[in-house]
C-alpha cells in the first residue's frame, strides 16, 4: 500500500517512523522542516516535494498538524490534498481538529469520491514513540476496517467511535478531562505544600489513594522536578484543544463549569509567557501568586 504522510513533527514524526518500521507500506512524507523529514527518510521513507507530490498515487493520505486552520489549508487550499486526490483514495486526519471542520472537509472529500476518517490520537510523545497511543476514529466502518492495519502499525489501541467526527469529539472529551484533572492536581499540591506538607510524601499518598489519575502521575513528576520545558504536550496546544471543547459545548448548549475554569487557568499561564512550556505549567500560576513552589 502507498501511504502519504504530511506533518512529521513532535507527534506525527514518531507515528510515521513506527509506520515505516512496523509495516511494509511504501511511505512518502512531507513537512516544512527538512530535519523532521530526514528522520523518516533515514528509515526508508521517500521525501515528497509538495503536498501534491505526496497525495498523487497514494492509497491513503494522512495529516498530523497543529491547528484546524492548518488542516483546512493543507486539505482544501490551492494545490492541497483535495485538488490532487482522486476517487477511491482515503484521507485520514490524525490531528486534534474541530468537529465542524472535520465535517466540512469530509463533505468536500466525499463530493470527489475520497473517503475520510478523523483519527485523533492520545498518549503524548512517549506513547507515539512506543506505539502505545490510543487512536479514536470516526467514519464509515468499511473504510475504517480497510485502514485498520495501517493505523495498528503505530498504535496498540485503535477504537472505531462511529460516524465521521465522533473520533474528534471523543478526543476533545478525553483531553478536557485530563486538563481538569491537572488543574485539580495543581490546586491540591499547592494547598498541601502551603500547609507545610512534604511534597514527595503528599504525592506518594495521592498516588496510592482515590485522588490518583494518569494525569496526576505526569503532572506530579513535573511539579516535583520544577522542569516544565521541553514540553511533552505544550500548553498552547492544550489551550487549543480545550478551546475546541468549549466551542463544541456552545454548539450543543452543554454547561462545562470545570472546563471553563481550567481554560481560564490556561489563559493566565499563557499570559505569563508559558505557552511553549508543558501544559503542566499551569502550576506556575499558583506558584507565582503564592510565591512558593511545589519543588522542595
Amino acid at each position: 500500500m502507498k501511504v502519504g504522510y504530511i506533518g512529521v513533527g513532535n507527534m506525527g514524526g514518531p507515528m510515521c517512523r513506527n509506520l515505516i518500521k512496523r509495516s511494509n507500506h511504501s511511505v512518502t512524507v512531507f513537512d516544512l522542516n527538512p530535519e523532521a523529514v530526514k528522520t523518516c527518510t533515514d528509515l526508508g521513507a521517500t521525501a515528497g516535494k509538495s503536498i501534491a507530490d505526496v497525495t498523487r498515487g497514494a492509497d491513503i493520505v494522512m495529516t498530523s498538524l497543529p491547528m484546524p486552520r492548518d488542516v483546512e489549508a493543507v486539505t482544501l487550499g490551492a494545490d492541497g490534498i483535495l485538488a490532487n486526490a482522486g476517487k477511491g483514495q482515503t484521507y485520514i486526519d490524525l490531528s486534534t481538529n474541530a468537529p465542524s471542520m472535520v465535517k466540512k472537509i469530509g463533505a468536500a472529500m466525499a463530493a470527489k469520491g475520497v473517503a475520510m476518517l478523523d483519527a485523533p490520537v492520545s498518549g503524548g510523545t512517549v506513547g507515539a514513540e512506543a506505539a502505545t497511543i490510543a487512536i479514536m476514529v470516526g467514519g464509515d466502518k468499511k473504510v475504517f476496517d480497510d485502514a485498520l492495519p495501517v493505523l495498528q502499525s503505530f498504535s496498540a489501541n485503535v477504537i472505531h467511535m462511529g460516524e465521521l467526527g465522533t473520533g474528534t469529539v471523543a478526543k476533545l472529551v478525553n483531553n478536557m478531562m485530563a486538563f481538569c484533572n491537572a488543574a485539580a492536581a495543581a490546586e491540591g499540591l499547592m494547598l498541601g505544600v502551603t500547609a507545610g506538607l512534604d511534597p514527595h510524601k503528599l504525592v506518594q499518598v495521592i498516588s496510592s489513594s482515590s485522588g490518583n489519575s494518569s494525569a496526576f502521575k505526569s503532572f506530579s513528576e513535573r511539579a516535583l522536578s520544577g522542569k516544565f520545558s521541553p514540553p511533552s504536550f505544550a500548553l498552547n496546544l492544550a489551550h487549543k484543544d480545550l478551546h475546541l471543547a468549549m466551542e463544541l459545548a456552545d454548539e450543543l448548549d452543554v454547561p462545562l463549569p470545570q472546563g471553563s475554569a481550567t481554560h481560564n487557568l490556561q489563559r493566565m499561564a499563557r499570559r505569563m509567557g508559558l505557552g511553549n512550556n508543558d501544559s503542566s505549567a499551569i502550576l506556575q500560576v499558583y506558584e507565582s501568586v503564592l510565591k512558593k513552589t511545589v519543588k522542595p
